[in-house]
């Protein structure tokens, strides 16, 4: 037995449970609520036991101060061989890597690239020679 309920039954916006559970009434808001007033005392326990040394204590509260350090790069002006073919445009990358001028993971991102746009042009050029085939086919037939 299939339940299938009409597409137009709810309106964009209009809940399908308009009786459902009220807002802030989830066991974590409640958890929240309840250790509420305890916070202040809590933290500094948890402060208390990172300065004696408590390594776990410190990791916690460091972690939740201070969100992790973000690597950045920065951006590097790479001259690629115009109408060049791919494998010049690797070497090309290869050797900015191998001279300092662009960072490995910069290098190894730009050759997938690279190596991503041989597959589209493949796929491209196999489109095309099929489209030739297709047309040979029918105008023998």
């Amino acid at each position: 037995m299939t339940n299938k309920t009409p597409s137009n039954l709810w309106k964009p916006g209009q809940s399908g449970n308009p009786a459902g559970r009220p807002p802030g009434q989830s066991a974590i808001t409640r958890l929240r609520a309840q250790l509420e007033p305890d916070a202040p005392e809590i933290l500094q326990t948890m402060v208390a036991a990172a300065k004696g040394g408590d390594v776990q204590a410190a990791r916690l509260i460091l972690e939740r101060i201070l969100p992790p350090v973000k690597a950045t790069e920065q951006m590097v002006g790479l001259q690629m061989p115009e109408g060049g073919t791919l494998t010049a445009q690797g070497r090309s990358v290869l050797f900015a890597v191998a001279s300092g001028q662009l960072a490995p993971g910069q290098g190894a991102l730009l050759l997938s690239a690279i190596g991503s746009l041989a597959r589209v042009i493949e796929i491209n050029e196999m489109e095309a020679r099929l489209t030739i085939l297709e047309e040979r086919q029918h105008a023998t037939s």
